[in-house]
């Protein structure tokens, strides 16, 4: 815990607060101020992390957002969260990080034998193995989901609390750089709302080399004075630690803002600004060169970051690779901090000589037209070797700094659907032409001086388009893809978390991935998750190099939000278990409790599946139940159907509209079945509707579907169809239903019917009366969705467990018995019906249900059209059958597909099922299928298949109604 390698100094950290933290399980010291990247190094540790495919060792390598190695598990338990950048996590006293992606331990992973057989691994390697033989990939599955994915997920649900917060502003600028901080003061001193949004822990940007002046002063005090300026204004808001990772249209913009205020992880904000000003700066680009991605190869600017901000040493004696005059400032301040410098290795073979002055007059070794063949050390650098035209040799370093040059951070610019260009003296994309109201300012537009990218950005927080050219640093020359090849076998790194080299780049181009899509896709360049920062623009620079062309022929991938993860618990905030979507409760819900419901989450409502006695099974209990209905009597709690009220004058034109059948001539008093369907022709949803008065109707809906249903509704009463005098109000909470089914429900409902004739005569199937129910206000409808004698009971919510009460006493002498949900859903099996999400599951058209007689041809209705586009129509789609088992004691696979034949191995699916059940009426598993031209296959034996399961059983298609397909029970 002596922090081996903290220097004097450090602007950020505050050495009067140690903080303890671990890492794998061993104890290390920092400060306050630190990040754990910085306190990894200031203790020495360089070896942090082990790489996706390879499992190479692997070290830090940048500063912030762009790193691409250092990914960690930090905290323990619940609270744990993988695949955080070290770069970017603020050390706190008693953190507790992990290194993920090796077993058995970080120094020594058994899964580096992958690099031993990198020859055997090469891109593209997935798309060509595993196909076989037969079976194998059942094999072969387990061990690859077990190798896939980086870090371990928490212990369990997250307890901590995430934020949303909305916010209006006239300029948001996202960076905090010099850029950023001069378009705000610009933008605060015209009066405008300003938000300046800077993912790093305090303002001012990348770090900078000694030497540089901004309006006559230092860069390091101008920022500290303009900060002062910005905090003093009350119509500017700073918010550090907080990313923009999204930019949309019309001035959205999302933010991530880490935090641990008031408890919370994060919050996210949703911002919509007049105008956006990008001030995102730029990353250092890496070079490509044998060995580049040993622990102690880092970005030069992330090493004298380490050094200025935290004084923390990558190493006691660095050496630099570079190709542009930049790297000589940056090696001059690293050598005045107290770090050695072995040699900067330039790649040029000319150089300016004022260049290089900064670096000779502290005595650094200089070699030009230099070449690095190998990097020595596995786990710490050790030394390199190089070669040159007048020589080379062995040089002895515990660090390298790589110094290719600025990428400037275009993503937020293409996430407005920005355009591009290739800039040749930059050797980069720059943004080209922007959208109405965003502006790119500073190194991210190409300004790479201190002094023009401050100009550049109060031209901008002024609302004014600021002189060109702005680019006084001299540019970065282009990567040496010549140094990039050479190294015979040994592997140069573009991508270093998916292990991405140039071989791998060289090889996607003879295979004819000409595209940078398909380059990205086929070697998985940048789909990590850091998205390509470091190594994007190495990739497709080499791509251009070996077919023939400039990078700006080969373009670039898309940029897509967010810019950086975001936790989904900052996309869910608050909007998570009963804040998100609160429990829906019937009125009968502490009865159910009570009396041995065993339940479950239907939509939003809470529903008693089915009710378990003593020393039942779960099936013996709905057996039961299933058998009572059929037999003699049940009652059930169907409160949660949606329920529609319908009034006005064009009630039956609006349900015309809305179904596919006919409702003008439906008499008060009757019900009708009726099928929705969306615009493409597809069944929607499903329910009864039923004739309360002339102008008044009450729609039944699926529990599930209520809302949508409402939606729908209301979407066309405001849009296509604003005429319609009529309205339509939800009354599912305001009414209770209980359902009486079987053969004995008209005696049931009898003894407790006040005036109100259930004879069959009096009352046929399809009908509905209004009066009163054992005492309570009520109306019956005459319906069934078991296939039974059926009546559905309404009364006011605060009525229901009066009515249930007295039903139940009603019925105490022909055994009346309570059935669930799952028992509901054996009797609907058995008797055909289909269920909206089941059958209906968004891709089945009336006929494909067998519902096509209920589509008229003589009226218009929403989804019409559609029925007779040709995809619709076709023969040999998927229709519905019934499925029974051939033996009685054979099982129906869950999720089972259906096929002609029962061997093993892949064949064609001819459908699948949608639902099953065991049928206690006929003794064995039945289903509902969806099979092709299945009408035409009645009485074919086919076979319900789970490849996943490696099961097959033998089935019989039939009917889709398997018990009283002549509809007697329901008629009796």
């Amino acid at each position: 815990m002596t922090q081996p390698f903290r220097l004097p100094g450090g602007d950020r950290i505050d050495r009067s607060q140690p903080l303890a933290f671990t890492f794998d399980g061993r104890a290390y010291e920092g400060y306050a101020g630190d990040t754990l990247a910085s306190a990894l190094i200031a203790n020495g540790v360089h070896l942090v992390s082990r790489s996706f495919k390879y499992h190479r060792p692997r070290g830090i390598v940048g500063l912030g957002a762009e790193e691409s190695n250092a990914l960690l598990r930090i905290g323990t338990g619940d609270r744990a969260e993988p695949n955080m950048r070290a770069t970017t996590v603020a050390l706190t006293d008693g953190l507790v990080a992990q290194s993920q992606n090796r077993w058995p331990s970080l120094r020594f992973d058994l899964g580096q034998a992958a690099d031993l057989l990198s020859r055997l691994l090469p891109a593209g390697f997935y798309y060509k193995t595993f196909m076989g033989p037969g079976d194998a990939w059942m094999v072969y599955e387990p061990y690859i989901r077990r190798a896939a994915g980086l870090g371990r997920p928490p212990d369990g649900a997250d307890p901590d609390p995430y934020d949303k917060r909305h916010a209006h502003a006239d300029v948001l600028i996202a960076g905090g750089g010099l850029a950023g901080l001069a378009a705000a003061l610009a933008a605060g001193r015209r009066g405008e709302r300003v938000i300046l949004a800077d993912e790093d822990i305090t303002l001012g940007g990348a770090p900078f080399a000694g030497g540089e002046m901004v309006e006559g002063l230092p860069v390091a005090d101008w920022i500290a004075g303009t900060a002062a300026k910005l905090s003093a204004m009350g119509n500017v808001r700073v918010l550090t630690r907080t990313t923009v990772v999204g930019t949309y249209d019309h001035g959205f913009a999302v933010l991530v803002e880490s935090t641990e205020r008031a408890g919370l992880r994060c919050r996210l904000w949703k911002v919509r600004a007049r105008r956006l000003v990008l001030a995102t700066g730029a990353i250092e680009r890496p070079l490509v060169f044998p060995g580049n991605d040993r622990p102690g190869v880092m970005m030069a600017s992330a090493a004298l970051g380490y050094i200025t901000r935290y004084a923390a040493a990558p190493g006691r004696r660095l050496a630099i690779v570079t190709n542009n005059d930049g790297a000589y400032r940056t090696a001059a301040s690293l050598h005045d901090s107290g770090v050695a410098i072995a040699a900067v290795l330039d790649i040029r073979n000319d150089v300016d000589p004022a260049a290089q002055e900064a670096a000779r007059q502290r005595a650094i070794p200089i070699h030009g037209g230099a070449v690095i063949t190998r990097v020595d050390g596995r786990q710490r650098v050790t030394g390199l070797r190089w070669s040159a035209a007048g020589g080379g040799g062995r040089l002895a370093c515990d660090g390298l700094c790589m110094s290719g040059g600025w990428i400037p951070t275009i993503h937020l610019h293409s996430q407005t659907r920005g355009t591009l260009r290739y800039d040749e003296a930059a050797h980069a994309f720059l943004p080209d032409r922007p959208i109405e109201g965003v502006r790119s300012v500073g190194a991210c537009a190409g300004t790479f001086d201190a002094a023009d990218a401050v100009a550049h950005g109060t031209a901008a927080g002024n609302d004014a388009t600021p002189a060109a050219p702005l680019r006084r640093a001299a540019p970065a020359a282009p990567i040496s893809v010549e140094q990039a090849f050479q190294g015979g076998g040994r592997k140069s790194f573009v991508d270093f978390q998916n292990d991405v080299t140039a071989a791998d780049i060289r090889l996607a181009a003879r295979e004819g991935y000409r595209s940078v899509e398909h380059l990205k896709r086929y070697t998985t360049l940048g789909m990590g998750t850091d998205q390509g920062k470091l190594g994007g623009l190495n990739g497709l620079s080499l791509l251009a190099a070996e077919l023939g062309c400039a990078p700006s022929d080969v373009g670039t991938t898309t940029f897509r939000p967010p810019y950086t993860p975001v936790p989904f618990g900052a996309l869910i905030g608050r909007d998570h278990g009963e804040g998100l979507q609160p429990s829906r409760y019937t009125a009968l819900h502490d009865w159910h409790a009570a009396h041995g419901a065993v339940f479950n989450q239907a939509g939003s409502w809470v529903r008693p599946l089915f009710y378990r006695r003593d020393g039942e099974s779960d099936l013996d209990a709905v057996n039961r139940e299933v058998m009572a209905v059929r037999r003699n009597v049940g009652v059930i709690d169907v409160a949660t159907l949606g329920k529609l009220d319908i009034q006005g004058p064009d009630a039956a034109e609006l349900l015309d509209r809305l179904y596919t059948n006919s409702w003008k001539k439906l008499a008060v008093g009757r019900s009708r079945y009726g099928i929705m369907l969306r615009e493409d022709g597809m069944v929607f949803d499903d329910g009864v509707t039923a004739r309360l008065g002339e102008q008044h109707y009450l729609m039944s809906t699926t529990t599930g579907n209520a809302e949508a249903v409402v939606e729908h509704i209301e979407l066309l009463l405001r849009t296509a169809w604003r005429g319609l005098r009529v309205f339509v109000t939800p009354v599912t909470e305001q009414w209770f239903a209980a359902a009486l089914a079987g053969p004995n429900a008209r005696r049931v409902l009898a003894r407790v019917a006040d005036g109100i004739d259930v004879t069959d005569k009096a009352m046929p199937h399809m009908s509905v009366r209004c009066g009163r129910v054992a005492g309570l206000t009520a109306r019956v409808f005459r319906l069934s969705f078991s296939g039974e004698l059926s009546y559905e009971i309404n009364v006011p919510s605060a009525d229901g467990p009066a009515l249930w009460q007295r039903l139940l006493d009603a019925g105490r002498v022909d055994d009346l018995m309570v059935y669930g949900t799952e028992s509901m859903g054996v009797l609907r099996i058995e008797k055909g019906h289909v269920v909206v999400g089941r059958e209906a599951d968004g891709r089945a058209t009336p006929d494909d249900l067998g519902l096509a007689k209920l589509c008229a041809t003589t009226k218009d209705y929403v989804g019409r059209r559609s029925l007779s586009l040709p995809a619709l129509i076709e023969p040999g789609r998927k229709q519905l059958v019934g499925l029974v088992v051939e033996r009685a004691d054979d099982r129906l696979p869950v999720g089972a597909h259906v096929v002609a034949e029962g061997r093993a191995g892949p064949q064609e699916s001819l459908g699948f099922i949608t639902s099953q059940a065991y049928s206690p009426t006929l003794g064995r598993p039945i289903a509902l299928a969806l099979v092709k031209a299945g009408r035409d296959r009645m009485g074919q034996r086919l076979f319900a298949t789970s490849p996943t399961a490696s099961t097959s059983v033998a089935v019989m298609v039939s009917e889709p109604v398997f018990v009283d397909p002549e509809g007697k029970r329901l008629h009796a």
